[in-house]
């Protein structure tokens, strides 16, 4: 216990000091370990990137976000029920391909947030004096974003799902779309979170991370598309599964539409074959085991 001694002053005058002697106990309770510090990391991250135990003005954006993916899946479930439709107006696997604007906007204003504040406070080596690690720190990171975006993508499919049920699609057919649909946002999940989080580790200041994010995925898919166009109009179709590789949307459009069974958004519905998507696979899990190793680096250099 704190014990106080109040002391004159040497001037004589009515002014005290106080003396605490505050001391230092040892600690007897549990020691819970990296894996609850890592489990509390992955859960507060994944928290914050909906702003959820933070300010209401840190919940707007996230929120505004996952209800604008949600609500044309809404309108076409009403549609689908209102005409009696045989089928949903989207596949389940083209519904995130349709919505990638958003998507990067969310993995924009969330990746720097993410980690952003903890380069410009100078946090991380904090993190890595208890017995956290560095991988531990990247997996948990890596982990929350993927997942927050995974909660992001995968809503307005199941919105889709029990709408279509709801209207008395085939149960069978609407099955398959679904799970199709989900493998393919868990991928999307993964990519976007590696590639946000590596180019917002880079630079402690949001701003210039938002804008760097917004600047990877836009540019590189209107630059993918374009080309892609321009294959087409001078018949050069072989071409376009081949560019399609370098940009992150058309990677994942390329791998659904080989292995999910989706139909391609590449121009002439000119989707990769079978040996083509083998090396968008490879390319992709290439660029998410990437993402993690360069976080990892960087964060060894910072913890320091």
């Amino acid at each position: 216990m704190a014990v106080e001694h109040p002391v004159t002053a040497p001037t004589g005058g009515p002014d005290q000091t106080r003396i605490h002697n505050i001391g230092y106990r040892s600690y007897d309770g549990p020691r819970l370990g990296r894996a609850y510090a890592r489990r509390s990391l992955y859960s507060q991250s994944l928290r914050g990137a909906y702003g959820l135990g933070r300010s209401v003005k840190s919940k707007v954006l996230p929120m505004l976000l996952f209800v604008v993916m949600c609500v044309p899946a809404a309108i076409m479930v009403a549609v689908a029920v209102a005409t009696k439709a045989k089928e949903l107006p989207v596949d389940y696997t083209r519904y995130a391909i349709i919505m990638q604007a958003v998507i990067s906007l969310y993995v924009a204003s969330q990746a720097p947030q993410s980690v952003s504040r903890d380069l410009r406070f100078k946090t991380v080596p904090l993190y890595f004096s208890r017995p956290i690690e560095t991988a531990d720190y990247v997996r948990a990171k890596f982990a929350a974003l993927a997942s927050a975006l995974f909660v992001l993508t995968a809503a307005p499919l199941l919105v889709l799902y029990v709408g279509a049920l709801l209207a008395k699609l085939d149960f069978a057919h609407q099955t398959k779309g679904f799970g199709q649909g989900l493998v393919s946002v868990a991928l999307l999940s993964l990519l976007f979170a590696g590639i946000g989080l590596v180019i917002a580790s880079v630079t402690p200041r949001r701003g210039f991370g938002i804008a760097a994010v917004i600047a990877v995925l836009t540019i590189s898919y209107g630059a993918v598309s374009t080309l892609q166009a321009i294959a087409e109009a001078q018949d050069s179709t072989r071409s376009i599964p081949w560019i399609g590789l370098f940009s992150p949307v058309t990677l994942i459009d390329g791998v659904q539409s080989a292995f999910l069974g989706a139909s391609s958004a590449f121009p002439g519905g000119i989707g990769p074959s079978d040996g083509q998507g083998v090396v968008y696979v490879l390319v992709l899990l290439g660029l998410i085991a990437a993402g993690y190793g360069l976080l990892i680096r960087r964060y060894r250099k910072v913890g320091l």
